[in-house]
């Protein structure tokens, strides 16, 4: 009788030890692979060509998950070494690791919002995308100057700026050059849809000579109400074979963005951008214009003028002339206002 009692107290305290085993397996596997560990949210990247270890590495140092191990443990079990993805990732505060190491092996970015403002040369533009994705700014600089892919955009301008369109984008992080370049294309040939391919032939224009003229227009005024007359005033100039004669592709030439008076020693840079020189359109757009201004371009306002000034008021807005007699008073006004204010360069 003791015998048997001694056998259930056996079985018993077996089955007692293997009930807290497996409930104590349930809570390891629990408090490992589906309890919370990242603790905020964040966006985290990870570069292209990063180990495995580098990628543990900034989620510990970066304090993004509380135990560094338990994801180590989540993310060998799901093979997630030999499956990385480069890319930017939302990571969202209570995540667990194995969430965590789902979406970091799925691939599944989140897109970052790629911004493309007013920017005046291909240096400016390169250091502007190079602070909002993966790429660095001498290898995007590389892409946009080199000769097989401006051939391969299109365009009959060396500048291939003009694929770049002010506006705001979503694309990847990790976008290869290539991909980027293709994108803005693809953006450029969905502007230039055929109504507007038509207005600018009903111009006289091709696409990338209205936005030769838009970006001029643009650097002239931040007026949305001025840049259909002043379109006009420069169309009317080239109707007549008058030099444009615009101030911002003389501080383009010279590369001198602080100059805010163009002197006449400005004027005899040689250059296809000083248009004081040369007659017609510059070879490139002189900054990135604007869809609002390539549009006031192609519906440009078609009046007489020929001549336009600031004015003296310094509002921003132009005094609009027929004549070079009345230009020149109004200009005078205009440089008196300067001298006045001590602006003599």
């Amino acid at each position: 009788m003791r015998s048997n009692n001694k056998i259930k107290r056996f079985f018993v305290g077996l089955f007692v030890m293997m009930g807290t085993l497996f409930i104590a397996g349930v809570i390891f596997v629990y408090f490992t692979v589906f309890a919370s560990n990242v603790q905020h949210t964040t966006y985290f990247y990870i570069p292209t060509g990063s180990s495995y270890d580098q990628v543990k590495e900034m989620l510990a140092n970066d304090s993004i998950v509380s135990n560094i191990n338990t994801f180590d443990r989540v993310a060998q079990r799901k093979n997630y070494p030999n499956r990385m993805m480069p890319g930017r990732y939302l990571l969202v505060d209570g995540m667990s690791n194995n969430a965590l190491v789902n979406l970091l092996r799925s691939g599944e970015q989140a897109p970052v919002r790629l911004t493309i403002t007013n920017i005046r040369t291909v240096e400016e533009l390169a250091a502007s995308l190079a602070v909002q994705v993966e790429l660095d700014q001498s290898t995007i600089y590389d892409a946009l100057t080199d000769s097989a892919t401006i051939e391969g955009s299109g365009l009959a301008t060396p500048d291939i700026k003009l694929l770049f369109i002010p506006n705001t984008y979503e694309v990847y992080w990790n976008i290869s050059e290539t991909q980027l370049i293709a994108r803005m294309q693809r953006e450029y040939n969905a502007f230039w849809n055929e109504g507007r391919l038509a207005r600018a032939a009903e111009i006289g224009m091709t696409s990338q000579e209205a936005g030769i003229l838009a970006s001029i227009v643009q650097s002239e005024t931040n007026k949305q109400e001025e840049k259909a007359t002043i379109a006009g005033v420069y169309m009317n100039r080239l109707a007549r074979g008058i030099p444009l004669q615009a101030d911002p592709t003389v501080i383009y030439a010279l590369r001198d963005f602080s100059i805010n008076r163009v002197l006449n020693s400005h004027l005899e840079i040689d250059s296809p951008y000083n248009t004081y020189r040369y007659a017609g359109l510059p070879p490139g757009p002189i900054n990135l214009p604007e869809p609002a201004t390539m549009d006031a371009v192609l519906n440009y306002e078609q009046h007489d003028y020929l001549f336009f000034s600031a004015k003296a008021d310094f509002s921003g807005y132009h005094v609009f002339a027929r004549t070079y007699s009345e230009h020149l008073r109004n200009a005078r006004k205009y440089q008196q206002a300067l001298n006045e204010r001590r602006i003599f360069r």
